[in-house]
């Protein structure tokens, strides 16, 4: 590649950044939308696979993502609001709970029980809630005096799906039409890293959120089981952060072990708990891991961390979408940079 090729090409890189950067809102549902498509594209495939043509195997997909869609709007972000509300309500007493069960746990090993003081926690807490209710009025209040906002919301909540099925419906077209347009040259390397690309977002992004919806749904049914009010909300945080190792399990165990004391007074429900995160952390070794991820490199956790807030940071909410994408880019680059250089004169 000459030098003014190069150029050319971080020019282009550099208007791109400005551009995503100054249409960030504009571009946003186009982006939701590729990301459903990139993530429903490979069961359109398989549905093709089955002799269905790729419009009604578009349709069959797009029909569970709208159903999906509903259920969380209808039920599922209802009650877990709804859960939260009653946290933040009943809060204050379990932190009286807390202190009163801490400070005769302190007598007993003869220590002071001055040292334990959760009033400023309680006193704290209680006006962050009402600060945070008086900002959601204001945001709500906004939202409904201006027409420009619900019409933005009205026309994403209609634009994003239309944009998810176009896309569905002609991703292998759009996949074929970019590899023509690749330099006859470098074609071959462009797609064998862009398929590295793919391997590694496959691996973390389709892979790791069935592992993540799988364990929420377990650890949700477990802990409603032993009658936790909490399970719901706990079971969700719990399977979101499961995409780092055993980040899930610890926190988990740690809220829910303490919900579940807080509630029962009793020590016998955090067994079960301890119980369930456990089985659901085998069933994910055992099962869940091999079957959805299986032997694809996934990103690092780390690397996944940093991905999403230095994009959210830098471009805000269409920067945390492609935060996934652009460090998967990144990384195999890098990789094969090392390999480069390990092989060149420079090393040896």
């Amino acid at each position: 590649m000459s030098d003014t090729n190069k150029f050319l090409l971080l020019g282009i890189l550099i208007l791109s950044g400005w551009l995503m950067m100054e249409l960030s809102s504009v571009l946003t549902p186009f982006f939701i939308a590729a990301l459903l498509a990139y993530l429903g594209d490979p069961l359109v495939d398989r549905l093709e696979n089955y002799r269905l043509s790729r419009t009604l195997s578009v349709c069959v997909v797009f029909a569970i993502f709208v159903l999906t869609g509903m259920i969380l709007l209808l039920i599922f972000i209802p009650m877990l609001s709804a859960q939260l509300a009653s946290l933040f309500e009943k809060l204050p007493a379990y932190l009286d709970q807390l202190q009163s069960s801490l400070e005769h746990l302190l007598q007993r090993v003869g220590l002071s029980t001055d040292m334990i003081d959760l009033n400023t926690v309680k006193t704290a807490l209680q006006d962050y809630w009402s600060e945070a209710g008086k900002m959601a009025g204001d945001v709500f209040g906004y939202m409904t005096r201006s027409g420009l906002v619900i019409l933005q919301w009205l026309t994403n909540l209609i634009l994003i799906p239309v944009l998810t099925f176009y896309l569905l419906r002609d991703w292998d077209d759009l996949v074929a039409r970019f590899r023509e347009l690749l330099p006859r040259k470098h074609a071959d390397k462009i797609i064998k890293i862009s398929g590295e690309c793919d391997d590694m977002l496959a691996g973390f992004l389709r892979g790791q959120l069935m592992v993540m919806l799988a364990l929420s749904i377990m650890y949700c049914i477990g802990l409603t089981f032993i009658g936790l009010d909490l399970a719901l909300l706990i079971g969700v945080i719990a399977g979101i952060v499961s995409f780092v190792p055993y980040l899930g399990l610890f926190i988990g165990i740690l809220l829910a072990g303490l919900a579940a004391y807080l509630q029962f007074q009793e020590w016998l429900p955090i067994l079960w708990v301890v119980l369930i995160f456990g089985f659901a952390q085998t069933v994910e070794g055992m099962f869940l891991t091999p079957r959805f991820v299986g032997e694809r490199i996934g990103l690092h956790p780390v690397a996944v961390i940093f991905a999403v807030m230095a994009g959210g940071t830098l471009f805000g909410f269409v920067g945390v979408l492609l935060a996934l994408p652009v460090a998967a880019v990144v990384m195999v680059l890098l990789r094969h940079a090392h390999h480069r250089y390990l092989n060149s004169h420079l090393y040896s």
